[in-house]
């Protein structure tokens, strides 16, 4: 099964456009961070067998970044592409997967906003003598205090 979400958009009173995640109902998802389609389906196997160990659901977010040189709505890549191709990747999986996708300018920053704390994060990551990323991000992520497991792949 699929379902796609995304996030509600708010100006507050500053006139800052702020990115507040729409939830359905899930109260303890376990967590996928769309890194790249191989990573993300090692990662995809991982949280399957912490989401049925946890008796909850899996929510993939794909996180686009946009530079400061386009508009937010008009990203480099379309949106829809990566939808449909996480789509095509959540049709191997028998269980409930849910997709949700954001742009913004700050890929940590968009993820600090719809992550809930409690929650555990499952990235797929390439191992690499240096940090890559993804390893950065994840890094940052756990000294924000969110519990982020790393799977790594060839």
């Amino acid at each position: 099964m699929l379902a796609v979400a995304g996030t509600e958009r708010s100006t507050s009173t500053d006139g800052a456009m702020r990115l507040q995640p729409i939830r359905l109902g899930l109260e303890s998802p376990v967590f996928v961070v769309f890194t790249s389609i191989d990573r993300t389906l090692c990662a995809l196997e991982k949280a399957s067998q912490l989401a049925k160990a946890l008796g909850s659901e899996i929510e993939i977010l794909a996180v686009q970044t946009v530079p400061f040189t386009l508009p937010l709505d008009k990203p480099s890549v379309p949106f829809e592409f990566l939808v449909r191709r996480l789509k095509g990747l959540v049709a191997q999986f028998p269980m409930h997967i849910r997709i949700s996708a954001y742009v913004c300018r700050d890929r940590l920053e968009a993820l600090k906003c719809v992550l809930n704390h409690p929650c555990p994060v499952v990235m797929g990551i390439r191992k690499r003598w240096w940090p890559t990323r993804d390893e950065r991000v994840a890094r940052k992520l756990r000294r924000a205090g969110y519990n982020v497991i790393l799977v790594e792949t060839g």
